[in-house]
């Protein structure tokens, strides 16, 4: 079974990361297909946003360890260099929407993968562990990055210095996610939430999760400066025109994603 599965419908791409039998934990092989994933999405102008989840009952269970235990074992420096890190770095650099629909538990980094991305929804079942310390390690994958940006310095330092596994309802709470959906209806309400950005105008969301990633490290005069500058591309798009022909006519718009 391929450790990724990728299928386009609607313009949403979505990536099912498929290692059920180990709860999606990642290992080389998958790691490099979810990389090579992101790339196709990148460039492929028929992708207007991004669908991640995961099969069976969990979304990601982080690392591998039986990868990192065999004899020919990657360091833990390769692990983070060549497989993990990139990932994050792919999330945050494509300029479309990525949706990670959270389907069962997210720990260690594949907790921090779903973070990372634009919008992540998670079923009412599904639940969110900083599992590091617990095998004497600390958060990579972005974690110390991000989630005391999204949840503040103590929530972030308790999570994961305590290790405290917390509920998908704690986790919205928290302002780690988006929002909580229903179980018995989760992968089509997730999926709906990528299918109506990919009908949204695409390159203004990508100016948009431009301006966010500035915003980790600038401060106000340069943010409003990047703002400007973002804005004047974002007027020059087809997608702005219609835009405001669509209000003008008092109708739908027909967003191209140009």
């Amino acid at each position: 079974m391929e450790p990724l599965t990728v299928s386009v419908k609607n313009q949403v791409a979505t990536l099912t990361l498929s290692r059920p039998s180990v709860y999606n934990s990642f290992n080389r092989d998958m790691a490099l297909a979810l990389q090579n994933a992101l790339d196709q999405c990148k460039d492929d102008p028929e992708v207007r946003a991004i669908y991640l989840t995961g099969a069976g009952k969990a979304f990601c269970a982080g690392q591998d360890l039986q990868e990192v235990l065999a004899d020919d074992a990657p360091s833990l420096a390769t692990i983070l260099e060549q497989h993990l890190n990139p990932i994050i770095q792919k999330i945050r650099a494509i300029e479309k929407p990525i949706v990670c629909g959270v389907n069962g538990v997210a720990a260690g980094a594949g907790a921090n993968i779903a973070i990372a991305c634009d919008i992540t929804v998670a079923s009412e079942k599904s639940s969110f562990i900083q599992a590091f310390v617990k095998i004497g390690l600390i958060p990579d994958s972005g974690g110390t990055y991000l989630l005391p940006r999204l949840i503040g310095w103590q929530r972030a330092a308790a999570l994961m210095m305590l290790g405290e596994k917390i509920s998908a309802e704690e986790a919205a709470q928290m302002g780690m996610i988006y929002k909580v959906l229903p179980a018995e209806n989760f992968e089509a309400e997730a999926l709906a939430i990528a299918e109506k950005l990919a009908q949204m105008p695409t390159a203004a969301i990508g100016l948009t999760k431009r301006a966010l990633n500035y915003s980790f490290t600038n401060d106000l005069d340069k943010q409003l400066a990047i703002e400007e500058q973002l804005q004047t591309t974002a007027g020059l798009t087809e997608d702005y025109k219609e835009g405001v022909q669509a209000f003008i006519e008092k109708r739908k718009p027909e967003f191209k994603g140009k």
